[in-house]
């Protein structure tokens, strides 16, 4: 096939943090630092303008979910084409009941690494949204999942007991030990959804990689993780519902909402001590439960209103998280997966949330 240029982007390539180039060109839907020789190459191809990034990520999120559970192909292709046009073209799906492999073979919709179906103790989760099962089972269904997926599992670490009305750990700690050895002897990384303070110190000390959500974290167990480099995934435009969940649920659960506002009330406070302490933090919405997609430029805002540098808060959704999920950013010969912005973005975190072009797998979608 003869060599063809079909895009030369202009301006300001931010391949890292400080490491900006001038220009790149896309060649068979790749990118090249090297203007293309061949003489089948169009001499003249389409020319964008701009501040150029990486596809951001969003490594916590839900395609083929609703509030309700499954959503039917039209619904998840919806919510992938506003992922896309938010500019997150990388997507760490955490946890869905749909079968959205389809999407894979779609050039014009984002990359979703897919940790399987969420799994859950039994009526201790949202109502078809995971696998319920007992802790004697719950190694079988992480392999089951761990071949399903694409290199992650996800657990349900900890929701509200009934009995006790207020959140408590889903699983005895021998379960969460047989579960990850299982995962990891899989080849899968193992995240959990984690709320409450008392769920934490047992998955950390049984090997996990992840934990979703975080807003239990406290001076006790902060240490443990940065020891061990577990991430969290802070979802805090999720976290902002708290107020609202708590008042949902005071009249039957008093103890549980006044958790709740108590979390939402130092959640800066927790993801910045979690920062400062060295634990890896990614950017992650939540979207597709019961909040929209397209979030992920919001999210990157509210880390650094939690205190994270700006800088350090970009990188959390671009060159961080993607070494961190093992994709390539804007390096020579890459899959051309890139967002343009007016603007530098490092100077000014709003511009995320306003993007001038799309541009996936080499061809302008947006």
């Amino acid at each position: 096939m003869s060599e063809r240029a079909s895009l030369h982007i202009k301006g300001r390539v931010l391949v890292g943090p400080e490491e900006v180039r001038d220009e790149l060109w896309v060649v068979d839907g790749r990118v090249t630092y090297q203007p293309p020789r061949s003489p089948a190459v169009h001499a003249d191809p389409p020319t964008l303008e701009g501040w150029v990034l990486p596809g951001l990520v969003d490594a916590h999120c839900h395609v083929g979910l609703d509030a309700h559970g499954p959503v039917d192909a039209g619904t998840s292709e919806k919510q992938a084409l506003t992922d896309r046009d938010a500019g997150a073209l990388l997507l760490r799906d955490a946890g869905s009941p749909s079968d959205t492999r389809w999407i894979d073979d779609r050039d014009d919709l984002p990359r979703i690494i897919r940790a399987g179906r969420h799994i859950a103790r039994t009526r201790r989760y949202i109502r078809n949204y995971a696998h319920e099962i007992e802790p004697g089972d719950l190694a079988a269904y992480v392999r089951r999942e761990a071949r399903r997926g694409d290199g992650w599992v996800k657990l349900v670490g900890d929701w509200i007991d009934r009995a006790e009305g207020d959140l408590s750990p889903c699983w005895p700690r021998w379960a969460i030990e047989e579960a990850i050895t299982a995962a990891h002897e899989e080849g899968a990384r193992v995240t959990a959804h984690c709320f409450a303070e008392n769920s934490l110190r047992d998955l950390v000390e049984a090997g996990i990689d992840c934990i979703e959500h975080a807003t239990g974290l406290t001076e006790e167990t902060i240490p443990l993780f940065a020891e061990r480099g577990v991430a969290i995934v802070p979802t805090l435009v999720n976290i902002a519902t708290f107020p609202t969940l708590a008042a949902g649920g005071e009249k039957k659960y008093p103890r549980w909402a006044a958790h709740m506002r108590d979390l939402h009330a130092r959640r800066y406070d927790t993801v910045r001590a979690a920062w400062e302490a060295g634990i890896p933090v990614f950017t992650g919405t939540d979207a597709g439960g019961s909040l929209a997609h397209g979030l992920v430029g919001q999210e990157v805002a509210e880390l650094a209103a939690a205190g994270i540098p700006a800088r350090d808060a970009l990188s959390a959704a671009v060159w961080h998280a993607r070494d961190w999920l093992g994709r390539p950013g804007l390096t020579e010969g890459a899959p051309a997966d890139l967002v343009v912005y007016a603007a530098d973005p490092r100077d000014d975190l709003r511009v995320l949330t306003a993007p001038r072009h799309v541009v996936l797998r080499g061809q302008v979608v947006r």
